[in-house]
């Protein structure tokens, strides 16, 4: 063993190429319902990042723990391959898109082999291939023939950049820019092909409720970007235009409407457009649907109030948006934040019709008017100066309304839009459609599938649009000519349903086997970013749910647990190539190890939580596991002295024995919470307390080796290459990696209570040594409470009584200890709140003499554990169950 470590690239190889030979990560299809284990698999760029090495290590750890659990586990692994980045790439360097993607995977294959991880490599699949996208586009048939696929011209996103439309999703942040390369997104009218996922709307978000495996920030973001809303549908006859209807959810404040609002791109604010250079002028100049402030021109027209007859200022505002309800709104100023900075603007009336509910509201009594001047009452009240619904409750005055008023009717919107999946783009899947001029868009028949990519022309725009010869073909339906059509799909498309084909790769009759994805579905564990929350994971809940309703899937939600994992940061800011402060993963498997990685990644945070990249965490990490290498090797080639046999043992080995089995007990527990920060701090303090035990005594031989037999398997799932090697080393049998997980003796709460214990009482030790001023202490003794106490302590964590002390009293062997049992009952008294479990006195005392070793090495003086029949009555007096008392003899 080198100063510098253990030869980890030596070690790394070996045991990647033996567990290659040995297929040990492969699933055979007939196994019974597998632990499915994944991690959103990667777009091909070309390397590893660290976002990367965290999100990968993260399944692969947890797919090493189930496996050495007994579980059957599925961890495959492919590629998101098609999208425009390729595409780019692909221009800029004169090549073809598929030898630029096939390149980069061969690359981040091997990195990811490097890295140690444990793939059934027999499942790749990689969507760029006609294998796969040829179920691509048998969904989109499938979808089709359900009434779920729709052609229509709409206002897309249009990014002018990457010369393609965006979905909804893919536009980022209050700018508005792509997400891709973050170029301003415009919009544009074009024909486009839609999947109605907004008739699956409602599923979709009642089901969120039943996703208790997933974190409560992604469920919450699912339910707002579906955005349901409950309220009604009104019509305001508009001046010259006829009835225009308005969807609000506050018809109960209709009384304090001042103004009517229609979208920039409302069909009236058009129309008016072409004869009002004011309005015109707006449109095309001031309109900023993301302005600071809300702004708009008056139209000259007006608006009847339904209910009240009266008649307000129509105005065109940016702050309506044409995709959010009606692009109408009836606007009350009084009573929305929005409108009331619009007013203010304006010059507008703010009319208060909504008042605050008293608290000893009668029902009859109407309130006063609140101050709506400076800001809006938002809130549901009581209905004031309203006719005839005066002094109703807003739920109340919100039905009365709908059903008494003309033309209104309760009404439901949602935020969610239809999924627009057309890409003006190559490298994607073709959408199968050819438009005949008798038949129209016809859709290709099973029996030509897959449309494969005719070969890369490097143009601009969309180069399926310059491949005349792809193009042209003949209508299925009538054998006449037609031409194949030029968008391509969405790459969400690819990712909605991609951990099915896993099931089944090789399948060549169907996406995936029916049979097998009802065993082996849904995902037990998905792990992957938080940008994801929406777009990703909702279009995968929806094609889950299609092909339950139309290709007998058993499960309607496609990841039972979700893991959103957090940032790798350096200096508090995200590593990015444009910052400059990317690691290269690659460098530190250089010099340090794939495990050294893997094993700082991990510890260093919660899976879910962002944290710091540090040099010095990585090094120290690599000395811990040089540490354990050193110390295993020690032992297998006898150069720790050990002695004694099972009869021999003493308080010392009784410790390291427990602290072995409290180690186990707490991992164990921590891996199935992935937690693997706490899991893993168990494992390295349990190396050093074997460092430790090796220094202060010669260890019992059994208890040494299975600390380190321990050790070994703790670590085995986040750093498995050092830990083969050391297995092998103990002289194991077989691949650490399907070894059993170890078992404890010992539950975690007894544990805990245990090591709470020790651990107040070292410090204990310490304040009365520091208080006192002993530099040499002759003898420290440590005196177990007596056995009422805990007695006592347990009726006081039990009773609800409110008079404790008259229950601790009825116990006769309580209260023949007198003023003790009163005083100590009186503390229990005033600190009910805090009491919890302790040990029993009998497992105290094991428990400290088993660690007085501890306390003897920090002060260098003898400890001696009494219980409290042994010791003086002056000292036991101040025990209590949990805190021993201390005396030390100077």
């Amino acid at each position: 063993m080198s100063q510098e470590g253990y030869d980890h690239a030596t070690v790394e190889e070996r045991w990647q190429e033996a567990w290659e030979d040995a297929d040990v990560y492969h699933v055979p299809d007939d196994a019974d319902d597998p632990t499915y284990v994944l991690g959103m698999y990667p777009y091909p760029s070309g390397k590893l990042h660290m976002g990367h090495v965290r999100n990968y290590t993260i399944t692969d750890a947890y797919a090493r723990y189930r496996r050495m659990r007994g579980d059957d586990v599925l961890h495959p692994m492919g590629w998101d391959a098609f999208g425009l980045p390729a595409e780019n790439a692909a221009k800029e360097r004169d090549t073809n898109p598929r030898d630029w993607t096939f390149d980069c995977i061969d690359t981040m294959r091997g990195q990811m082999k490097s890295m140690g991880f444990g793939y059934d490599w027999d499942r790749e699949v990689t969507t760029c291939t006609p294998e796969y996208y040829r179920w691509n586009q048998w969904l989109f048939r499938r979808f089709h023939e359900a009434g779920l696929v729709e052609r229509r011209d709409a206002e897309v996103n249009w990014c002018p950049s990457c010369e393609t439309v965006l979905a909804d999703e893919q536009v980022e942040g209050d700018a508005e820019l792509c997400w891709r390369c973050d170029t301003p997104v415009e919009t544009r009218e074009l024909d486009q092909w839609f999947l109605k996922i907004t008739e699956y709307a409602d599923e979709l978000l009642e089901a969120i409720d039943e996703l208790e495996g997933w974190p409560d920030s992604v469920r919450q973001m699912q339910r707002n970007w579906i955005g349901r809303q409950y309220g009604s549908e009104v019509d305001f006859e508009v001046e010259g235009h006829g009835p225009v209807t308005a969807f609000t959810t506050r018809i109960d404040t209709i009384h304090g409407a001042t103004f009517f609002a229609v979208a920039p791109d409302h069909p009236i604010a058009e129309e008016l457009a072409a004869e009002d250079d004011d309005v015109r002028r707006f449109i095309e100049e001031e309109a900023d649907p993301d302005g600071d402030e809300p702004n708009g021109v008056e139209t000259g027209l007006t608006a009847t109030n339904p209910v009240t007859g009266e008649e307000i200022p129509v105005y065109v505002a940016d702050f309506v948006l044409s995709d959010v309800g009606t692009g109408a709104l009836m606007a009350v100023p009084g009573h929305d934040e929005r409108d009331h900075a619009f007013a203010t603007k304006k010059g507008v009336e703010i009319r208060p019709v909504i008042a605050p509910e008293p608290d000893d509201w009668d029902g009859e009594t109407v309130p006063d008017a609140p101050d709506v001047t400076e800001e809006a009452f938002t809130e549901d009240g009581v209905v004031i100066d309203s006719g005839e619904y005066t002094g109703l409750d807003s739920e109340t005055a919100r039905e009365r309304i709908t059903e008494d008023t003309e033309g209104a009717s309760e009404a439901t919107q949602y935020r969610l839009r239809d999924w627009g999946i057309s890409r003006q783009r190559y490298w994607g899947t073709p959408i199968p459609i050819v438009n005949c001029d008798d038949c129209g868009a016809v859709p290709v028949p099973d029996e030509d599938l897959p449309v494969e990519l005719p070969e890369f022309i490097n143009t601009t725009g969309n180069p399926l649009d310059a491949a005349d010869e792809w193009q042209a073909t003949t209508c299925p339906e009538c054998g006449g000519p037609a031409t194949r059509e030029t968008d391509t799909m969405d790459t969400f498309v690819d990712s909605s349903w991609y951990f099915l084909r896993y099931v089944s790769p090789d399948l060549t009759d169907a996406p995936f086997d029916r049979e097998r994805a009802n065993d082996w579905m849904p995902v037990d564990q998905y792990v992957g970013g938080i940008e994801h929350a929406v777009m990703h994971l909702l279009y995968s809940r929806f094609f889950t749910k299609v092909l339950a309703d139309e290709e007998g899937l058993d499960h309607r939600e496609p990841f039972t647990n979700l893991l959103a994992q957090g940032m790798v940061q350096l200096e508090g800011e995200k590593m990015s190539k444009s910052k400059g402060n990317v690691v290269s993963p690659q460098r530190i498997v250089d010099e340090y190890g794939a495990d050294t990685a893997r094993l700082f990644m991990m510890e260093a945070a919660q899976p879910e939580r962002d944290f710091d990249w540090s040099e010095e965490g990585v090094r120290s990490t690599h000395r811990f596991l040089t540490r354990l290498s050193d110390l295993v090797e020690a032992y297998a080639a006898g150069e720790v002295a050990t002695a004694g046999d099972d009869a021999d043992r003493d308080e010392i080995d009784d410790y390291v024995a427990d602290e072995t089995d409290a180690a186990v007990a707490i991992a164990g527990a921590e891996y199935d919470d992935l937690t693997f920060n706490v899991a893993l701090r168990e494992a390295q303090e349990l190396v050093r307390t074997l460092r430790s035990y090796r220094e202060a005594a010669e260890p019992h031989p059994a208890v040494f080796e299975r600390g380190l037999d321990v050790a070994v398997r703790l670590l085995a799932p986040v750093a498995p290459h050092l830990a083969e090697e050391l297995w092998e080393t103990l002289g194991r049998d077989g691949f650490v990696a399907e070894a059993e997980w170890p078992t404890a003796s010992v539950d975690r709460d007894t544990v805990e209570r245990r090591r709470r214990l020790v651990a107040n009482t070292r410090e204990d030790v310490r304040d009365i040594v520091d208080v006192a001023g002993i530099e040499d202490p002759e003898r420290i003794d440590v005196v177990i409470a007596p056995d009422w106490k805990y007695d006592a302590l347990q009726i006081a964590i039990d009773s609800d009584a409110d008079n404790l002390i008259s229950e601790l009293m009825a116990e006769s062997h309580i209260r023949e200890r007198g003023d003790d049992a009163a005083s100590y009952g009186q503390d229990l008294q005033a600190n009910r709140e805090a009491l919890r479990e302790t040990l029993d006195g009998d497992a105290e005392y094991d428990a400290l003499r088993a660690a007085a070793w501890l306390i003897e090495r920090e002060f260098d003086a003898p400890v001696r554990v009494e219980r409290a029949a042994d010791a003086d009555e002056g000292v036991v007096s101040k025990a209590e169950p949990g805190r021993p008392a201390i005396d030390i003899v100077e």
